[in-house]
Protein backbone atom coordinates (compact mmCIF):
# COMPACT_ATOMS: atom_id res chain seq x y z
CA UNK A 1 0.00 0.00 0.00
CA UNK A 2 1.41 3.46 -0.88
CA UNK A 3 2.67 5.39 2.13
CA UNK A 4 0.24 8.29 1.59
CA UNK A 5 -2.79 5.99 1.41
CA UNK A 6 -1.66 4.19 4.56
CA UNK A 7 -1.33 7.57 6.28
CA UNK A 8 -4.86 8.57 5.24
CA UNK A 9 -6.28 5.33 6.67
CA UNK A 10 -4.40 5.90 9.92
CA UNK A 11 -5.83 9.43 10.05
CA UNK A 12 -9.42 8.24 9.47
CA UNK A 13 -9.06 5.66 12.23
CA UNK A 14 -7.63 8.20 14.69
CA UNK A 15 -10.27 10.87 14.09
CA UNK A 16 -13.15 8.36 14.21
CA UNK A 17 -12.01 7.08 17.61
CA UNK A 18 -11.56 10.63 18.91
CA UNK A 19 -15.00 11.54 17.64
CA UNK A 20 -16.57 8.80 19.76
CA UNK A 21 -14.70 9.67 22.97
CA UNK A 22 -17.63 11.73 24.39
CA UNK A 23 -19.45 8.43 24.86
CA UNK A 24 -16.61 6.99 26.97
CA UNK A 25 -15.46 9.60 29.50
CA UNK A 26 -18.82 9.93 31.34
CA UNK A 27 -18.58 6.21 32.12
CA UNK A 28 -15.59 6.98 34.38
CA UNK A 29 -17.52 9.04 36.92
CA UNK A 30 -17.18 9.56 39.89
CA UNK A 31 -13.50 9.96 38.96
CA UNK A 32 -12.59 13.60 38.50
CA UNK A 33 -11.07 15.04 35.35
CA UNK A 34 -7.52 15.24 36.75
CA UNK A 35 -7.63 11.68 38.10
CA UNK A 36 -8.87 10.41 34.73
CA UNK A 37 -6.07 12.38 33.06
CA UNK A 38 -3.44 10.82 35.35
CA UNK A 39 -4.70 7.31 34.62
CA UNK A 40 -4.73 8.13 30.91
CA UNK A 41 -1.03 8.91 31.12
CA UNK A 42 -0.12 5.80 33.11
CA UNK A 43 -2.08 3.26 31.10
CA UNK A 44 -1.13 4.84 27.78
CA UNK A 45 2.51 4.17 28.63
CA UNK A 46 1.67 0.58 29.59
CA UNK A 47 -0.15 0.10 26.27
CA UNK A 48 2.71 1.56 24.24
CA UNK A 49 5.29 -0.49 26.14
CA UNK A 50 3.27 -3.61 25.40
CA UNK A 51 3.22 -2.80 21.68
CA UNK A 52 6.99 -2.25 21.67
CA UNK A 53 7.55 -5.47 23.65
CA UNK A 54 5.50 -7.52 21.20
CA UNK A 55 7.49 -6.03 18.34
CA UNK A 56 10.76 -6.45 20.30
CA UNK A 57 11.60 -2.98 19.14
CA UNK A 58 13.87 -1.13 21.58
CA UNK A 59 16.88 -0.30 19.43
CA UNK A 60 15.51 3.17 18.63
CA UNK A 61 15.76 4.43 22.21
CA UNK A 62 19.50 5.01 22.58
CA UNK A 63 19.98 6.80 19.21
CA UNK A 64 17.02 9.07 20.03
CA UNK A 65 18.66 10.08 23.31
CA UNK A 66 21.53 11.47 21.23
CA UNK A 67 19.19 13.82 19.35
CA UNK A 68 18.37 16.62 21.82
CA UNK A 69 16.32 18.60 19.31
CA UNK A 70 13.89 15.72 18.70
CA UNK A 71 13.73 14.96 22.40
CA UNK A 72 12.93 18.59 23.18
CA UNK A 73 10.13 18.60 20.61
CA UNK A 74 8.64 15.42 22.09
CA UNK A 75 8.83 16.82 25.64
CA UNK A 76 6.99 19.93 24.47
CA UNK A 77 4.47 17.73 22.67
CA UNK A 78 3.87 15.82 25.93
CA UNK A 79 3.12 19.05 27.79
CA UNK A 80 0.80 20.32 25.08
CA UNK A 81 -1.12 17.06 24.74
CA UNK A 82 -1.59 16.98 28.53
CA UNK A 83 -3.32 20.35 28.31
CA UNK A 84 -5.45 19.06 25.44
CA UNK A 85 -6.41 15.82 27.22
CA UNK A 86 -7.29 17.54 30.47
CA UNK A 87 -9.39 20.22 28.80
CA UNK A 88 -11.26 17.66 26.74
CA UNK A 89 -12.08 15.40 29.68
CA UNK A 90 -13.31 18.41 31.65
CA UNK A 91 -15.42 19.57 28.71
CA UNK A 92 -17.12 16.22 28.16
CA UNK A 93 -17.79 15.47 31.84
CA UNK A 94 -19.07 19.00 32.54
CA UNK A 95 -21.60 19.05 29.71
CA UNK A 96 -19.63 20.99 27.07
CA UNK A 97 -19.38 18.36 24.33
CA UNK A 98 -20.66 20.76 21.67
CA UNK A 99 -18.10 23.40 22.62
CA UNK A 100 -15.34 20.79 22.46
CA UNK A 101 -16.56 19.91 18.96
CA UNK A 102 -16.29 23.59 18.05
CA UNK A 103 -12.61 23.50 19.04
CA UNK A 104 -11.89 20.74 16.56
CA UNK A 105 -14.00 22.39 13.86
CA UNK A 106 -11.86 25.54 14.00
CA UNK A 107 -8.58 23.66 14.31
CA UNK A 108 -7.98 23.56 10.51
CA UNK A 109 -8.21 27.36 10.49
CA UNK A 110 -5.71 27.45 13.37
CA UNK A 111 -3.36 25.31 11.28
CA UNK A 112 -3.63 27.87 8.48
CA UNK A 113 -2.77 30.70 10.89
CA UNK A 114 0.22 28.71 12.17
CA UNK A 115 1.38 28.41 8.58
CA UNK A 116 1.26 32.20 8.22
CA UNK A 117 2.77 33.12 11.58
CA UNK A 118 5.34 30.35 12.06
CA UNK A 119 6.15 29.13 8.57
CA UNK A 120 5.79 32.47 6.73
CA UNK A 121 3.29 31.01 4.30
CA UNK A 122 1.11 33.26 2.16
CA UNK A 123 -2.62 32.74 2.25
CA UNK A 124 -4.73 32.71 -0.88
CA UNK A 125 -7.71 35.12 -0.96
CA UNK A 126 -10.29 32.43 -0.18
CA UNK A 127 -8.19 31.22 2.74
CA UNK A 128 -8.30 34.74 4.18
CA UNK A 129 -12.08 34.73 3.71
CA UNK A 130 -12.34 31.42 5.59
CA UNK A 131 -10.17 32.69 8.45
CA UNK A 132 -12.28 35.87 8.61
CA UNK A 133 -15.49 33.85 8.89
CA UNK A 134 -13.86 31.74 11.59
CA UNK A 135 -13.04 34.84 13.61
CA UNK A 136 -16.61 36.10 13.12
CA UNK A 137 -17.96 32.78 14.39
CA UNK A 138 -15.87 33.07 17.56
CA UNK A 139 -17.33 36.55 18.15
CA UNK A 140 -20.90 35.29 17.63
CA UNK A 141 -20.36 32.34 19.96
CA UNK A 142 -18.71 34.58 22.56
CA UNK A 143 -21.94 36.60 22.57
CA UNK A 144 -23.98 33.40 22.78
CA UNK A 145 -22.03 31.84 25.66
CA UNK A 146 -21.60 35.15 27.45
CA UNK A 147 -17.87 34.46 27.57
CA UNK A 148 -14.98 33.63 25.27
CA UNK A 149 -15.35 29.97 24.18
CA UNK A 150 -12.14 29.13 26.02
CA UNK A 151 -12.66 25.36 25.91
CA UNK A 152 -12.92 25.41 22.11
CA UNK A 153 -9.97 27.77 21.70
CA UNK A 154 -7.77 25.80 24.11
CA UNK A 155 -8.51 22.53 22.30
CA UNK A 156 -7.95 24.06 18.86
CA UNK A 157 -4.68 25.78 19.74
CA UNK A 158 -3.21 22.93 21.79
CA UNK A 159 -3.97 20.28 19.19
CA UNK A 160 -2.66 22.50 16.41
CA UNK A 161 0.61 22.96 18.29
CA UNK A 162 0.79 19.22 19.05
CA UNK A 163 0.41 18.30 15.38
CA UNK A 164 3.08 20.83 14.40
CA UNK A 165 5.52 19.51 17.02
CA UNK A 166 4.93 15.91 15.96
CA UNK A 167 5.55 16.77 12.33
CA UNK A 168 8.75 18.64 13.17
CA UNK A 169 10.02 15.83 15.41
CA UNK A 170 9.37 13.24 12.66
CA UNK A 171 9.64 10.31 15.05
CA UNK A 172 7.66 7.10 14.32
CA UNK A 173 4.26 7.03 16.01
CA UNK A 174 4.74 4.41 18.73
CA UNK A 175 8.25 5.55 19.64
CA UNK A 176 7.16 9.18 19.85
CA UNK A 177 4.21 8.37 22.09
CA UNK A 178 6.45 6.23 24.31
CA UNK A 179 8.70 9.24 24.98
CA UNK A 180 5.72 11.56 25.55
CA UNK A 181 4.06 9.26 28.08
CA UNK A 182 7.40 8.52 29.75
CA UNK A 183 7.78 12.26 30.36
CA UNK A 184 4.35 12.34 31.98
CA UNK A 185 4.52 9.15 34.06
CA UNK A 186 6.07 10.49 37.28
CA UNK A 187 3.64 13.41 37.76
CA UNK A 188 0.73 11.10 36.92
CA UNK A 189 1.77 8.39 39.40
CA UNK A 190 2.48 11.00 42.04
CA UNK A 191 -1.02 12.46 41.72
CA UNK A 192 -2.66 9.01 41.84
CA UNK A 193 -0.74 8.07 44.99
CA UNK A 194 -1.59 11.45 46.52
CA UNK A 195 -5.31 10.86 45.91
CA UNK A 196 -5.27 7.38 47.39
CA UNK A 197 -3.24 8.50 50.41
CA UNK A 198 -5.98 11.02 51.13
CA UNK A 199 -8.75 8.49 50.60
CA UNK A 200 -10.01 10.26 47.47
CA UNK A 201 -8.82 7.89 44.75
CA UNK A 202 -11.47 5.89 42.90
CA UNK A 203 -9.38 3.23 41.15
CA UNK A 204 -9.70 0.60 43.89
CA UNK A 205 -12.92 1.84 45.49
CA UNK A 206 -15.51 1.62 42.68
CA UNK A 207 -15.26 -2.03 41.74
CA UNK A 208 -13.43 -4.02 39.09
CA UNK A 209 -15.55 -2.65 36.24
CA UNK A 210 -14.61 0.93 37.03
CA UNK A 211 -10.92 0.04 37.33
CA UNK A 212 -11.03 -1.67 33.93
CA UNK A 213 -12.70 1.40 32.43
CA UNK A 214 -9.88 3.61 33.75
CA UNK A 215 -7.33 1.21 32.26
CA UNK A 216 -9.28 1.19 29.00
CA UNK A 217 -9.07 4.98 28.88
CA UNK A 218 -5.30 4.71 28.60
CA UNK A 219 -5.44 2.01 25.95
CA UNK A 220 -8.09 3.98 24.05
CA UNK A 221 -5.81 7.02 24.25
CA UNK A 222 -2.75 5.23 22.95
CA UNK A 223 -4.35 3.61 19.91
CA UNK A 224 -5.66 6.77 18.18
CA UNK A 225 -2.53 8.72 19.10
CA UNK A 226 -0.37 6.03 17.50
CA UNK A 227 -2.61 6.21 14.42
CA UNK A 228 -2.40 10.01 14.43
CA UNK A 229 1.38 9.97 14.75
CA UNK A 230 1.60 7.49 11.88
CA UNK A 231 -0.60 9.76 9.76
CA UNK A 232 1.16 13.01 10.70
CA UNK A 233 4.52 11.91 9.28
CA UNK A 234 2.97 10.52 6.05
CA UNK A 235 0.19 12.96 5.15
CA UNK A 236 0.47 16.66 4.20
CA UNK A 237 -0.84 19.08 6.84
CA UNK A 238 -3.60 20.25 4.51
CA UNK A 239 -4.91 16.69 4.11
CA UNK A 240 -4.80 16.15 7.87
CA UNK A 241 -6.94 19.25 8.20
CA UNK A 242 -9.58 17.73 5.92
CA UNK A 243 -9.55 14.38 7.74
CA UNK A 244 -9.96 16.18 11.04
CA UNK A 245 -13.56 17.08 10.19
CA UNK A 246 -14.50 13.48 11.04
CA UNK A 247 -13.92 13.95 14.78
CA UNK A 248 -15.90 17.16 15.41
CA UNK A 249 -18.84 15.93 13.31
CA UNK A 250 -19.09 12.83 15.49
CA UNK A 251 -18.53 14.88 18.68
CA UNK A 252 -21.20 17.39 17.67
CA UNK A 253 -23.63 14.54 17.00
CA UNK A 254 -22.85 13.05 20.43
CA UNK A 255 -23.45 16.40 22.12
CA UNK A 256 -26.70 17.26 20.37
CA UNK A 257 -28.29 13.84 19.81
CA UNK A 258 -27.04 11.82 22.81
CA UNK A 259 -26.06 14.30 25.54
CA UNK A 260 -29.03 16.53 24.53
CA UNK A 261 -27.08 19.76 25.05
CA UNK A 262 -29.09 22.91 24.37
CA UNK A 263 -28.54 24.64 21.04
CA UNK A 264 -30.18 28.09 20.99
CA UNK A 265 -30.59 29.84 17.65
CA UNK A 266 -27.58 32.10 18.25
CA UNK A 267 -25.39 29.02 18.74
CA UNK A 268 -26.67 27.47 15.53
CA UNK A 269 -25.79 30.73 13.76
CA UNK A 270 -22.25 30.63 15.16
CA UNK A 271 -21.74 27.01 14.13
CA UNK A 272 -23.21 27.72 10.69
CA UNK A 273 -20.61 30.44 10.18
CA UNK A 274 -17.88 27.98 11.19
CA UNK A 275 -19.20 25.42 8.72
CA UNK A 276 -19.33 28.08 6.00
CA UNK A 277 -15.70 28.95 6.72
CA UNK A 278 -14.72 25.28 6.51
CA UNK A 279 -16.68 24.85 3.26
CA UNK A 280 -14.80 27.79 1.71
CA UNK A 281 -11.50 26.46 3.04
CA UNK A 282 -12.18 22.98 1.66
CA UNK A 283 -13.32 24.27 -1.73
CA UNK A 284 -10.18 26.38 -2.04
CA UNK A 285 -8.01 23.40 -1.11
CA UNK A 286 -9.61 21.14 -3.72
CA UNK A 287 -9.49 23.86 -6.39
CA UNK A 288 -5.81 24.51 -5.73
CA UNK A 289 -5.01 20.79 -5.77
CA UNK A 290 -6.80 20.35 -9.13
CA UNK A 291 -4.94 23.30 -10.60
CA UNK A 292 -1.59 21.93 -9.42
CA UNK A 293 -2.46 18.53 -10.88
CA UNK A 294 -3.26 20.11 -14.26
CA UNK A 295 0.07 21.97 -14.21
CA UNK A 296 1.98 18.76 -13.43
CA UNK A 297 0.11 16.91 -16.17
CA UNK A 298 0.85 19.66 -18.71
CA UNK A 299 4.51 19.71 -17.69
CA UNK A 300 4.70 15.92 -18.07
CA UNK A 301 3.10 16.10 -21.51
CA UNK A 302 5.53 18.81 -22.59
CA UNK A 303 8.51 16.82 -21.37
CA UNK A 304 7.23 13.81 -23.34
CA UNK A 305 6.87 15.89 -26.53
CA UNK A 306 10.35 17.39 -26.13
CA UNK A 307 11.85 13.95 -25.55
Amino acid sequence: MPDLRRGVLFGIAAYTMWGLFPLYWPLLKPSGAVEILAHRMVWSLVAVAAVLAVRRHWSWFRPLLKQPMKLSLLVLAAMVVTLNWGTYIYAVNSGHVVESALGYFINPLVNVLFGVVLLRERLRPLQWVAVGFGALAVLVLTFDYGRLPWIALTLALSFGVYGLLKKRANVPATEGLAIETLVLILPALGYIFFLHAGGQGTFADQGLGHALLLIGGGIGTAIPLICFGAAAIRVPLSTMGLLQYIAPVLQFACGVLIAKETMPSSRWIGFSIVWLALAIFTYDGFRTARAAKRVRKSAGTLDHVVT
